[in-house]
C-alpha cells in the first residue's frame, strides 16, 4: 500500500520566521521594512516552530513527506539557506528524512498529493488539489493539532 503524500511549507510552518527577525539589528529592520524576507541570510537565522521536528518525524511513519516552499524571488540567498536549514534539522545524508525532498515553487498547486500544510493561501496553496491544512487557523492552530488530525486520518 502506498503512503499518502504530505507537502509541508517552511516559513511559519516548519520554520519560525519571527526567530530570524528577532536576531536582526534595528538598522536592518528599518532598511528592509515591509520586505523582511529579502534580508540577506535571514533564513539562516531561523529556528524550528514548536514541536515541528517531532511532529514531522511522527508523521513520517504513516505518510510520504516532502517540503514544498516558496523562496523570495529577490533574495537568492534564501534558496541556499532553505536547503541548509533542512540539512541542519533533518540531516543531509542519504536516507535522512528529507533527502532530495525539498521542492521550491511559486506554484504549489502544480504538485500532486493528498495534503498540503501551509499557513497562507498564496502561491497556489488554496488551489492545491488535495486537502489544504491551513496551519495557524482555528482548526489547525499548531503542530499538536495538525499531527493529531493526520495520525487519526
Amino acid at each position: 500500500m502506498n503512503k499518502k503524500i504530505i507537502y509541508i511549507d517552511m516559513d511559519n510552518v516548519l520554520v519560525d520566521f519571527k526567530t530570524g527577525i528577532d536576531k536582526l539589528e534595528e538598522a536592518t529592520l528599518n532598511e528592509y521594512e515591509g520586505r523582511l524576507d529579502e534580508v540577506p541570510n535571514i533564513f539562516s537565522l531561523m529556528e524550528p516552530m514548536p514541536y515541528a521536528i517531532e511532529s514531522v518525524k511522527k508523521l513520517s511513519s504513516k505518510y510520504d513527506l516532502y517540503i514544498l516552499s516558496t523562496a523570495p524571488w529577490l533574495n537568492p540567498s534564501a534558496w541556499i539557506h532553505k536547503i541548509e536549514w533542512v540539512h541542519k534539522y533533518f540531516g543531509k545524508e542519504k536516507g535522512s528524512l528529507f533527502y532530495k525532498r525539498l521542492i521550491i515553487s511559486h506554484h504549489k498547486n502544480l504538485n500532486s498529493g493528498d495534503y498540503l500544510i501551509d499557513d497562507r493561501p498564496n502561491n497556489g496553496a488554496k488551489d492545491f488539489s488535495g486537502k489544504w491544512i491551513h496551519f495557524g487557523s482555528k482548526e489547525f492552530p499548531d503542530w499538536t493539532m495538525v499531527t493529531k488530525y493526520l495520525l487519526d486520518e
